[in-house]
C-alpha cells in the first residue's frame, strides 16, 4: 500500500507530517507498569501493556496530528500560528472549526452544551485504486478531551482537497494547551470489496484444536505474543528530496 500525501507548496515547510501511529504512543502507555496487584485475585495480574491486541491496534495506520499548540482557557478554543499565506485560495488557514450541535441531532453525539469541533485537514490523501480510508478516534486515547467522530472516505478517488475530522468535545473542564503534535485521527486504509462471509460447526479437528489452544492460553503467560502474532513491519519514512510527497 502505498499512501500520498499533499500540501499546500507554501505550507511544506510549516506542517508536521502524518506520521505511523506506532511514533505517537502516549506517555501513560510508556510510563504503565506490566503488572499490577488485583485485590479480586488476591495476587499480580497483567495489565494491558502486556496485551498484544490492545498495544498493535494503538499502533496500527497513521495518525494526524494537530498542526500548531491550541489553548483552552473557560471554553475558547485560541491559537497563535504564524505561517504563510497559502497558495490556494479556498485553503483552510485555521486549524480549527466548528459545526452546530444539531448536525448530530437525533445521534448518542448530541448533546445541547456539547462544541462540535473540526480539525481541518492541511494533508491531502490519497490511495490506492479500491481502498478507503478509515479514521477515527486515536485508539484508546480516553485521554484527550474530544471524541473524534468515524468516518469512512473513499481517498482513491477523494484526494484533491484535504478530509475534514469532525469531532464532539466531551470535557468542558478541560483547561490547558493540545500541544502541535497530539493525535486527533488515526487512519488506516481498508479494501472497499464485500468479504464473503462462511459460517461453519467445529470439525472435530477444529474442536481439539480449541481446546489445546485455550488450555495452553490458560495455563502459559504470552502465547499469543510468541505463537500467534504477526511480526510488524515499520513504515518506510517519507522521501525528505520533495518535502512533500513521500
Amino acid at each position: 500500500m502505498r499512501i500520498v500525501f499533499r500540501c499546500d507548496p507554501a505550507l511544506a515547510d510549516h506542517l508536521p507530517r502524518p506520521i505511523p501511529a506506532r511514533e505517537a504512543l502516549p506517555d501513560w502507555l510508556r510510563a504503565m507498569q506490566p503488572r499490577a496487584h488485583s485485590p479480586t485475585h488476591g495476587q499480580d495480574v497483567r495489565t494491558v501493556k502486556q496485551c498484544p491486541p490492545f498495544v498493535d491496534a494503538m499502533t496500527y495506520g497513521f495518525v494526524i496530528p494537530l498542526p500548531c499548540d491550541v489553548t483552552v482557557r473557560d471554553g475558547a478554543l485560541s491559537w497563535d500560528w504564524d505561517v504563510p499565506t497559502p497558495s490556494v485560495h479556498a485553503h483552510p488557514r485555521s486549524p480549527i472549526s466548528f459545526h452546530v450541535p444539531e448536525q448530530v441531532l437525533g445521534t448518542p453525539l448530541h448533546h445541547p452544551n456539547r462544541v462540535l469541533v473540526k480539525f481541518n485537514s492541511f494533508w491531502t490523501i490519497e490511495l490506492e485504486p479500491g481502498w478507503s480510508l478509515f479514521a477515527t478516534h486515536p485508539v484508546n486515547r480516553e485521554d484527550l478531551p474530544f471524541r473524534l467522530v468515524t468516518g469512512l472516505v473513499d481517498a482513491d478517488r477523494f484526494s484533491d482537497v484535504g478530509i475534514l475530522f469532525p469531532a464532539v468535545w466531551t470535557d468542558p473542564t478541560f483547561s490547558g494547551t493540545l500541544p502541535r503534535g497530539t493525535p486527533v485521527a488515526q487512519c488506516f486504509a481498508v479494501p472497499r470489496e464485500i468479504p464473503e462471509m462462511v459460517f461453519e460447526a467445529f470439525s472435530a479437528e477444529a474442536a481439539a484444536r480449541y481446546d489445546a489452544t485455550a488450555e495452553t492460553l490458560l495455563s502459559t503467560p504470552g502465547v499469543y505474543r510468541r505463537r500467534f502474532r504477526a511480526r510488524r513491519l515499520r513504515a518506510k519514512r517519507p522521501a525528505e528530496s520533495s518535502g512533500i510527497e513521500p
